[in-house]
């Protein structure tokens, strides 16, 4: 039996003024407050303070040209521009060369802005940065409700607009929120990680992860999770993803399954100009198939909220990391095209 995504519709909607300081109150327990990884050396760790410090003290306009420059310098000496380009001709090959080109550009970009939004200490987002409104009011309000009941959610994202951002909204408008990472290494992540969890954030890593997501929700915490990356085909899940299977965590529907808790996707997407201010995209409840609906709900639930993400990219496809390698692992050999079971992820009515 063919599955169907059921998710609600966009719709534009204005948020209400919020303060532009961290919340007080909750916060993770103090085991979700660890970094795990390998920190940088003495030499790293003192040159690396300086570029921090350096970062915090520039504008939001001074960041961006940065940001800028940092893009256009590494489109033009070809760092991972084929890799880039190569995906866009899979993913998008209706486009033309220079579409392709131009949505290559807006990825770089994208990524060089979010190393610079997200080192600096202090505060890191414009004064309006709750001003920019939000599109999927239904799913908002039903994230928003279920919170309310004293359980967290299961929250979604891509390597999309700025994630680290975003997390850090999240936890502004009142939803706690515990981001899914994997161990860290060296002094940019470590920075990172820093932090998330000087925004309130806690950091569940992948040993013991389910437990951990199950814990949380149930403390009234939400699980904020990249599904977007390519896991080896033993651990993955492969939904399709711009036409072909991707390799894809199950952790996010194991985690559904077990706790019974509503998955969202939440995407930010940035408008012109520079500062550090996005508009929330929200999709939601994607919900599981009934049982006896298809053979592997996992898969299919995977699958559902992967095409919810790719509606988002589509929309905004320059906002998405396309030098990303996202379908270097290949399925097994006995898996050649996406089964009927799946959903492909058509627009919702």
């Amino acid at each position: 039996m063919e599955c169907a995504a059921v998710s609600a519709p966009l719709s534009s909607h204005p948020l209400p003024s919020q303060t532009n300081t961290p919340p007080e109150g909750k916060r993770p327990p103090e085991h979700l407050r660890r970094i795990i990884g390998s920190p940088p050396g003495p030499l790293v760790a003192f040159l690396t303070r300086g570029v921090w410090a350096l970062l915090t003290a520039l504008s939001p306009k001074a960041r961006d040209a940065l940001a800028r420059f940092v893009a256009n310098l590494a489109y033009t000496l070809g760092i991972r521009r084929k890799v880039a380009l190569d995906n866009l001709a899979h993913a998008m090959p209706e486009k033309s060369e220079a579409e392709r080109h131009d949505i290559a550009r807006g990825a770089y970009l994208t990524m060089a802005r979010v190393v610079v939004e997200s080192l600096p200490s202090g505060d890191r987002m414009t004064p309006d940065w709750d001003q920019q409104g939000i599109e999927g009011e239904e799913a908002w309000a039903a994230l928003k409700a279920h919170v309310a009941t004293g359980k967290g959610a299961l929250l979604v994202t891509a390597h999309f607009g700025n994630w680290e951002l975003v997390g850090q909204m999240l936890i502004r408008w009142g939803i706690p929120l515990n981001a899914l990472v994997r161990p860290l290494k060296g002094a940019l992540n470590t920075r990172i990680a820093v932090n998330r969890l000087g925004a309130g954030a806690g950091l569940i890593y992948p040993k013991g992860a389910i437990q951990e997501i199950t814990d949380a929700v149930n403390r009234g915490e939400s699980a904020y999770m990249l599904l977007d990356q390519a896991l080896p085909a033993k651990s993955a899940v492969f939904v399709p993803f711009f036409g072909r299977l991707a390799s894809t965590t199950p952790a996010m529907a194991v985690a559904a399954e077990r706790t019974g808790v509503p998955v969202f996707v939440v995407m930010g997407v940035r408008p012109p100009g520079p500062g550090a201010r996005y508009k929330l995209e929200v999709e939601g409840p994607i919900l599981p198939p009934q049982p006896g609906e298809c053979a592997d709900p996992i898969t299919e639930h995977t699958a559902r909220v992967t095409a919810a993400m790719e509606r988002a990219i589509r929309r905004h496809p320059e906002q998405w990391l396309w030098l990303h390698r996202r379908w270097k692992v290949q399925p097994p050999a006995l898996v050649t095209a996406p089964s009927p079971g799946l959903t492909e992820g058509p627009p919702q009515k």
